[in-house]
């Protein structure tokens, strides 16, 4: 339980104390990140990749943190991007394994996306056509793939569901069918597919995505050398079923002869980080609602999203103790409103809320909203205590402008 422990003065997040002397010392609004975590979810999936012989890759979409990229690259394959930056990032700082996917390539950029990957995942025949001759001259070897789409997805919220009606991504059943009976030969370079259809899910979920896998796409698994399952693996969460996740991944490979890969970003960073904030004013219309120097459209923008009500450590839910208040942001927005949280005191202008789980898609989905400042970005450790990675000032949002 995430929570304050006034006897011994330390917030207690995910098992590990933190003093509050040290959380008065963070510069607000900041993404704090615990090294401790950050290992323990790393060394659940490296347990999964000696279990297995399967390799795991960090999805950097969620979570692209590079100063623990040394850390993560002791336990895990590689890294996986949605683009040529993430690509870069992944080669510069994490080293091992690049992989990438694209729903589509830029063309001034592909021959830099030859230098530094070592697969290519590519999201039609279409693409693949279009770039197939420069991947398969170059000097080194490039294993080249091909997105597939089972068209059965068990997520809820179409936002997040790559599986949806109408999907732009990956090639469906009936497309491949139809590509081969026009060139029989449609298959030839590609070692490898690609399928995501989860997102937040555990492995009884993967297992039904595999079986619509199989039963449209069987015949062709056979003729590849490796079966990428994708991100959205809740993996490192307590309830999620590893010993069915590693029975599903041996299936696969002794079936199909090939080596399988997954691409968990979550997995890495969830419950790693809070994000530390401070109270700056009170506003009574009414209910009580402070205004916070963080904001839910700059800093986590998928509270608006998805949406969802973070927690924060110490609070409750509405009226469920003695104050309730609406915490919202400084930012123009009406929207912009975290959620209704309950305390058992009052709340004070320069008190600090900390809101539990921000180290995923929080630092790569920011943005400078209304010119809000973006938090820093700090990494704890029982060790080495406190270390302030990177600030940002004014230059950061000017930069971006013109």
């Amino acid at each position: 339980m995430n929570q304050f422990d006034k006897d011994k003065n330390v917030i207690i997040y995910e098992g590990i104390e933190i003093p509050i002397d040290i959380i008065n010392q963070v510069p607000t609004p900041s993404y704090l990140v615990i090294e401790e975590l950050v290992e323990r979810n790393a060394q659940i999936l490296e347990s999964v990749i000696k279990k297995t012989g399967c390799k795991i890759l960090l999805a950097q979409k969620a979570f692209s943190m590079f100063s623990v990229y040394p850390l993560l690259a002791k336990y895990l394959s590689g890294t996986t991007a949605s683009g040529l930056f993430e690509a870069k990032l992944g080669r510069e700082e994490f080293g091992k394994e690049v992989h990438i996917y694209s729903p589509a390539y830029r063309e001034e950029e592909f021959d830099e996306i030859l230098r530094i990957s070592d697969h290519i995942v590519f999201n039609s025949f279409e693409q693949w056509t279009t770039f197939k001759n420069k991947a398969m001259s170059v000097d080194k070897h490039i294993s080249c793939g091909l997105r597939i789409n089972p068209e059965y997805s068990e997520v809820d919220v179409d936002l997040y569901n790559p599986c949806f009606q109408y999907s732009r991504f990956g090639v469906t059943i009936a497309r491949l069918e139809e590509e081969l009976a026009k060139n029989p030969n449609a298959l030839e370079g590609i070692e490898g597919f690609h399928f995501h259809a989860m997102c937040e899910q555990g492995s009884e979920v993967l297992e039904r995505v595999l079986k619509a896998v199989e039963e449209k796409f069987a015949p062709y698994m056979k003729q590849m050398k490796w079966i990428n399952f994708g991100g959205g693996h809740h993996i490192t969460k307590p309830d999620y079923d590893i010993a069915l996740l590693e029975k599903i991944i041996a299936h696969v490979k002794e079936q199909y002869d090939v080596e399988v890969y997954l691409e968990p970003g979550e997995a890495v960073g969830i419950d790693t980080g809070v994000l530390v904030t401070k109270v700056l004013d009170f506003v009574q219309n009414g209910m009580d609602i402070a205004l916070l120097d963080t904001s839910a459209a700059c800093h986590m923008p998928d509270v608006l999203e998805m949406p969802y009500r973070p927690q924060v450590i110490g609070a409750g839910e509405h009226s469920e103790l003695a104050y309730t208040y609406r915490l919202s942001s400084a930012t123009c927005l009406a929207g912009d409103v975290i959620g209704d949280y309950s305390f058992d005191e009052p709340l004070q202008k320069g008190d600090r809320l900390l809101f539990c789980d921000m180290s995923h898609y929080s630092m790569v989905k920011n943005n400078t909203f209304n010119g809000i400042n973006l938090p820093s970005i700090v990494l704890y450790s029982k060790e080495k205590e406190l270390k302030v990675i990177r600030t940002f000032g004014y230059e950061d949002f000017r930069g971006r402008l013109s």
